[in-house]
């Protein structure tokens, strides 16, 4: 009984056994092996020393008076490069045995004298042993925290369902080897809690979830963790315990109680992911219903130029994916677009809505729209982004725009490109004091204006962008018209 209950507890413990006594060694790996131990011997202490250096091993055991060197001296070069290895020194006679000084200067863990039977010798290495496993889960649990720890991160910044469930796939995989299968479901902000936003899988799981209720999902979740050993359930839920989702993972074996620890961590910190992606969401659709709402009003005030904020943001916000922008740039863009007329709320509708040419006087208060739609939005957080965009969109290459006359690089790159938008649909657009150009007569204006008006470099990406997609284009932007027009 006692030799099968060591195979299966320490066959995952190496042992290296150091003796210049071909005999003394031969019986070490004999004994050893036979409850269960991984073996290696040698009898040239130089030799075993880069062999240490070289491999992994948890235990060394070695003889006290060796040749050419005795045991205290291959212990005391191990030290220098090994801190971790277990050592017991083996001596022939108490009186033999190493000073206390020794022993505790090198980390010796135990000294044994030896005898014809390795009973007590065996006592030593299994309390090694425990300490070595204890050790391991100590340095998993420090790696496994580490590795969660790496990955918040890039979990808080998912704004998007699809790619928060895949991030918390591959954490998950990082966290446990033996992972065979994991079913995650999200269903943040859904304020009737009834079917699920987001469901990923991973591997094989026992159960068939076909239910598009969330309570069934949850409840089938659950069961097959309470039938199934090899499962861990976790129902995911917010700081006032509303559900957010479920997490269940199945391993090759069932859960040791450090991978249930583990378990519950991992699930606290996706608890809180989805609480905060939750709160996210919520800010992004007030967000997104505020931005609806003021350009719905900046267009009303005008039916001619109903629908044009949404245009220009469309327009612009596709050059910049065409040129390669980054997600964030991109996004200020389409914001902007949106709102880069917003101050034209601040201009009387007698110059706004003239069907006659401005005087002076009125050219200037309208000139200064993009001074106002800078003061409405400074003082919101949320737009603090995108109001020197808005405020620079009327500037121009050559430096005779307004309001500041700023000149190439000094105007921001996003405003740049709204310019080019904010023309191409004003010229394509018809207007009450003229009819609207062709495709190609405003395309011909802006090479016209290309490199004084508008930033050269972007009206070839523009052209090019029109040129290779046009058809889509032009759908959508009938798309976007036909949608306002229901929306009004």
């Amino acid at each position: 009984m006692r030799l099968s209950k060591h195979k299966q507890q320490v066959n995952d413990i190496t042992l290296f056994a150091l003796d210049d006594d071909p005999l003394m060694v031969d019986t070490l790996r004999s004994y050893f092996q036979g409850v269960g131990f991984n073996v290696d011997t040698d009898t040239e202490p130089l030799r075993a020393i880069e062999r240490i250096r070289e491999g992994h091993y948890d235990i060394l055991i070695l003889d006290f008076l060796m040749t050419p060197i005795c045991g205290d001296q291959v212990v005391e070069q191990i030290r220098q490069f090994n801190q971790d290895i277990f050592i017991i020194l083996l001596t022939g006679h108490k009186s033999l045995a190493p000073p206390i000084k020794t022993i505790r200067n090198f980390d010796i863990q135990a000294y044994y004298e030896k005898s014809d039977r390795f009973d007590q010798l065996e006592l030593l290495v299994e309390s090694c042993v425990k300490s070595i496993r204890q050790m391991k889960l100590i340095r998993k649990h420090q790696k496994d925290t580490a590795q969660l720890t790496e990955a918040l991160p890039e979990l808080y910044c998912q704004k998007d369902p699809q790619r928060l469930g895949q991030t918390i796939l591959k954490t998950a995989g990082s966290l446990w080897s033996e992972l065979q299968g994991l079913l995650l479901v999200i269903v943040t902000h859904r304020p009737d809690n009834q079917s699920p936003l987001a469901v990923f899988r991973s591997g094989n799981l026992l159960a068939n979830f076909d239910s598009p209720q969330l309570p069934g999902w949850l409840q089938k979740m659950q069961t097959v963790a309470k039938d199934h050993p090899k499962y861990m359930f976790s129902q995911l839920t917010d700081p006032q315990e509303q559900v957010l989702g479920g997490l269940l993972i199945k391993l090759k074996n069932p859960p040791s109680p450090y991978q249930s620890q583990l378990f519950q961590l991992f699930s606290s910190q996706i608890s809180g992911v989805l609480t905060n992606y939750a709160n996210t969401a919520l800010l992004n659709n007030n967000y997104l219903e505020m931005i609806k709402a003021i350009r719905k009003m900046v267009d009303a005030r005008d039916i001619y130029t109903s629908g044009h904020s949404d245009r220009v943001s469309y327009l612009a916000h596709r050059l910049a994916m065409y040129i390669g922008k980054d997600d964030a740039f991109c996004e200020r863009v389409r914001v902007a677009g949106l709102f880069h007329d917003i101050g034209k709320l601040a201009v009387p509708d007698r110059i706004l809505l003239s069907d006659q040419r401005l005087e002076d006087e009125d050219r200037q208060i309208i000139n200064k729209h993009p001074l106002y739609g800078y003061n409405m939005l400074e003082s919101l957080s949320l737009f603090k982004n995108i109001t020197e965009i808005i405020y620079s969109h009327h500037e121009r290459i050559d430096g005779k725009g307004y309001p500041d006359g700023l000149t190439g690089d000094e105007i921001p790159e996003e405003a740049r490109m709204i310019t080019i938008a904010d023309a191409f649909d004003a010229m394509s657009s018809h207007r009450r004091y003229r009819q609207s150009k062709t495709h190609e007569e405003a395309i011909e204006e802006l090479i016209r204006c290309s490199g004084t008006q508008f930033d050269a470099e972007y009206v070839k990406h523009f052209i090019a962008m029109l040129s290779e997609d046009r058809d889509a284009i032009e759908a959508d932007l009938a798309s976007l018209k036909k949608a306002y027009l229901q929306e009004i």
